[in-house]
């Protein structure tokens, strides 16, 4: 029993989480749009319900005791014919219908009455009105038309001796003006919504800025940027300049502490080489000098990565200009190479990183493939650097795993000439630090393709 309860009460809830869903799939991603929509939803609304009341209401309250007026008019000329039989071809029934009530007054043979005029739908609530006011008024059998050209109403009453027929103009008996307060209606919304669209396209534009100065700074890109906008948003961009503070002061200190790091290595290895130079030829010198090399080579490696390159500024950057730089490298080798590239290939970056990104990627498929294509794509948002080799390539399992520092790949292929495993750990944090990334996949030479995507 408590099992079928428990349907029954979850069969609703799966129906409004559908609904939710669905709902959720078609609203509107960007804040402006859903902005708007709060302002333009509860406006349909609310004019849909005045629209609705109106008439339901006042259109037709209005048309109803207009009808009432139509229907007490036709009701004293009837009660005129009846009473004064001796009128002479009713001429002062006539004159009066025509001046006191403006309408046009016919004394007809007796005769049927006509079958009833298919009725338009606009004038449903007029012919509804109309009989029902004077089914109250008179008590003799009675037509109407309310289809009659030029803007008129018809209506016949049978009497024993003759057919009254009577025209009333239409705006007698319908509230023909009620177009007016729609037109109204529609200018005010129109103007609401005008008012509130310039209004939060205003409010808009500081988000906006804000996401452009935070996807700048996010690029390693020079920002310059100044809170405006509404008190919570001017909140929001002084968080940000202070937390932008921060980040260049944290990357100064870890600069002056580095440049002190690697001047006082420097000068150590610098003895070293100086001592060894001293010591003349001999195979423990040879050896030593070596190591002193393999050292330099490391140190420079570790302080490249620590660095980061945070203190180069960005400007125009052309790819294959470097490409071409280390196509020539590599054709130097006794390597085969060749570069191609498909649309402009500027982009606003840090130059020597990226040639250094580059240059790490590069060298990796040097010491492996015999054969090096690279390739340049500019998708108008992007631009993606193919670097593909013949070589043995790396495991899918562990192509992740080649970009951790001090992370050894022995079996396939090492990272760097140093063997300090930080060459793709170098280029992945300088693409990242430009808002791109690294990925490696198979090439469709055999080997590894590196594939570079930076922001443009």
């Amino acid at each position: 029993m408590s099992l079928v309860i428990t349907e029954v009460l979850s069969a609703p809830r799966q129906l409004w989480r559908r609904f939710a869903d669905w709902l959720h799939a078609r609203m509107p991603k960007g804040l402006y749009a859903r902005a708007l929509l709060i302002v333009i939803l509860p406006v349909v609304l609310l004019q849909s319900a005045v629209a609705y009341v109106f008439m339901e209401r006042h259109w037709e309250v209005v048309t109803y005791r207009l009808s009432a007026a139509v229907a007490r008019q036709v009701a004293a000329v009837v009660d005129v014919y009846q009473t004064f039989p001796d009128d002479p071809g009713h001429s002062q029934l006539r004159r009066i219908a025509a001046l006191d009530l403006n309408m046009e007054l016919s004394i007809l043979p007796k005769a049927a009455l006509p079958e009833a005029v298919s009725k338009k739908s606009l004038f449903s609530l007029l012919d509804k009105a109309l009989a029902s006011e004077l089914s109250r008024k008179i008590l003799q059998p009675y037509w109407i038309n309310t289809s009659v050209p030029g803007n008129l109403i018809e209506i016949r009453v049978a009497l024993n001796d003759a057919t009254l027929q009577m025209l009333v103009t239409r705006t007698h008996a319908y509230a023909s003006n009620s177009y007016i307060f729609f037109m109204w209606m529609a200018i005010a919304s129109v103007i609401i919504l005008a008012i509130a669209t310039s209004f939060l396209r205003n409010q808009i534009r500081p988000i906006l800025r804000l996401a452009r100065a935070a996807e700048e700074f996010g690029k390693g890109r020079d920002v310059q940027f100044s809170p405006r906008g509404a008190r919570e948003v001017r909140q929001a961009g002084n968080a940000f300049v202070e937390m932008k503070r921060r980040v260049e002061r944290a990357i100064e200190q870890r600069t002056t502490m580095l440049n002190g790091v690697s001047h006082d290595l420097r000068t150590i290895i610098t003895r070293f080489k100086l001592s060894l130079a001293l010591m003349g030829e001999s195979n423990e010198a040879n050896e030593m000098r070596k190591d002193v090399d393999e050292m330099e080579r490391m140190v420079e490696a570790y302080l490249a990565f620590a660095r980061g390159d945070g203190g180069e500024a960005s400007s125009p950057t052309d790819v294959s200009v470097i490409l071409e730089e280390l196509k020539a490298d590599t054709e130097r080798r006794g390597i085969s190479a060749t570069v191609k590239v498909d649309g402009d290939p500027s982009l606003v970056a840090r130059p020597a990183a990226v040639k250094r990104l580059l240059a790490n990627l590069v060298g990796n498929a040097q010491r492996y493939g015999k054969t090096l294509e690279f390739s340049v794509v500019n998708d108008g948002e992007h631009m993606i650097v193919h670097i593909d080799d013949d070589g043995p390539g790396i495991p899918v399992e562990r192509r992740e795993d080649a970009f951790r520092p001090f992370y050894r790949l022995d079996e396939s292929r090492n990272q760097d000439n140093g063997n300090s495993g930080l060459g793709l750990a170098i280029a992945r944090d300088i693409a990242r630090s430009h808002g791109g990334d690294i990925e490696l996949d198979r090439s469709p030479l055999g080997g590894l393709r590196a594939t570079v995507t930076l922001p443009i």
